[in-house]
């Protein structure tokens, strides 16, 4: 785990220092110094308020996936375990999953107003829809012959969801939940952007407002930080979750002693 963490960090490090030393003597007004952008980005989480904005956005974002978690996967198992149901809705669930969740932001400003709800519900409509679709996929994928066999047990309705569909599915969830994740962060920005008196998009939009180029970009950086330790923290739970899944040993095919008997060859070329 440590050895795939460390490959996936290496380029983001050369990254950071190909930004840190190309822009050290940079005298553009719109690119700042990285060295500038980052003692900015300390000075604003030390006493700038930063903090408030950051724990705003986080609390914001954790609520509305962990409530599109919750409602995406209990009616993505019951929806895509009867089929009937799942036939009923599918024209429903393209036609949400079409339309961006981003058009609903003036309508939800305008409904709810600028607190912290509207931007709960906003991040929770908008990851609802990739997480309750890989649900349904993932229990979609399910080999028949394990319905078979819990049937044949006798087992009741409630537990073959809780114990034979959800794990099941759960690879599929988790990868719904990385989209979602990526959504939420989207829907975190704008909807602070237009309608939020706290928060990092309102933070990015009062700085670039008033000139202060350093100041957006260490807001810019704090988000994408942000994101990417959400995602680093959602891998770390799938890996605890989904041991069996990621370490299993893979499959490799090897012919039978009969089978290699019967290989014919024809001008050297085995058929």
């Amino acid at each position: 785990m440590t050895g795939r963490i460390l490959r996936q960090l290496w380029l983001p490090a050369a990254v950071f220092l190909i930004l840190l030393v190309s822009t050290a003597g940079s005298t553009s007004f719109y690119f700042p110094p990285l060295t500038t952008v980052l003692h900015t980005l300390w000075d604003q989480l030390a006493g700038g308020g930063l903090l408030d904005d950051l724990w705003f956005s986080l609390r914001n974002i954790v609520l509305g996936l962990a409530l599109a978690t919750v409602v995406g996967v209990a009616a993505g198992l019951v929806i895509g375990e009867v089929r009937t149901l799942r036939l009923a809705l599918g024209p429903l669930l393209d036609f949400a999953r079409a339309t961006p969740t981003v058009g609903f932001v003036p309508v939800i400003i305008l409904t709810l107003g600028i607190g912290s709800g509207p931007k709960v519900f906003l991040i929770f409509l908008g990851s609802l829809w990739p997480i309750l679709l890989n649900t349904v996929a993932g229990v979609g994928q399910i080999n028949p012959a394990v319905h078979e066999t819990s049937r044949g047990y006798r087992i009741p309705w409630h537990l073959q969801l809780r114990r034979v569909v959800l794990p099941g599915a759960l690879p599929q969830v988790f990868a719904g939940i990385r989209v979602a994740l990526s959504v939420a962060v989207v829907l975190m920005v704008v909807s602070e952007i237009y309608g939020s008196p706290v928060g990092l998009g309102n933070f990015i939009l009062q700085s670039g407002s008033s000139f202060h180029v350093a100041e957006t970009w260490a807001g810019t950086l704090l988000i994408g930080v942000l994101g990417y330790g959400l995602s680093v923290l959602l891998l770390l739970c799938e890996h605890a979750l989904l041991g069996w899944y990621h370490q299993r040993a893979p499959r490799t095919s090897r012919p039978s002693p009969a089978a290699l008997t019967i290989e014919k060859k024809s001008n050297g070329v085995v058929v």
